[in-house]
């Protein structure tokens, strides 16, 4: 009884424990319309001859650049070198993409008026909202409503429990 006692008094004067609670809750949505996107690549105009016992009598080739045209070409004129014997002979001309002028963007809604269409074109069309849309609670509830093509709807919520 004595240690019973003695041990009572002694915890009596132990300092009290001290600890720091500390709760964080945060919640975040993130709603997200594509934009509508256009990438285009010129392709140049090329022209070539190859061949074996052909003989070039009136030369061809690519035409003058003018603005507005693509460059045009010139069919060659060809002899057969030696007659009788075998030969080869191409001729290739891929035609470019035309010279365009500048494209414009419209000023009230920061839109192109055209856009341009080349040999490599890649078109993107932007995002319709439609009822896209999300709210959180005062309870930290998250609610998020889809919405079109080209739209994405990201609900996060983050909860911290600290204690020191």
């Amino acid at each position: 009884m004595k240690r019973f006692a003695l041990l009572a008094i002694a915890l009596s004067f132990a300092p009290a424990a001290h600890a720091d609670i500390t709760s964080k809750i945060q919640s975040s949505i993130q709603l997200t319309i594509d934009g509508a996107a256009s990438a285009a690549q010129k392709i140049g105009s090329t022209y070539s001859i190859q061949g074996s016992n052909v003989t070039l009598d009136t030369a061809g080739g690519l035409s003058a650049l003018s603005a507005g045209s693509a460059v045009g070409y010139t069919p060659a004129d060809y002899s057969i070198t030696t007659a009788g014997d075998a030969f080869s002979f191409t001729e290739t001309f891929l035609e470019g993409d035309d010279s365009l002028g500048a494209s414009s963007v419209t000023t009230t809604t920061g839109n192109l008026d055209d856009l341009p269409m080349y040999g490599l074109t890649t078109t993107t069309s932007g995002g319709v909202a439609g009822s896209l849309s999300g709210t959180i609670g005062s309870d930290h509830a998250l609610t998020i409503s889809p919405g079109g093509a080209g739209t994405s709807a990201i609900g996060q919520i983050i909860t911290e429990l600290k204690i020191d």
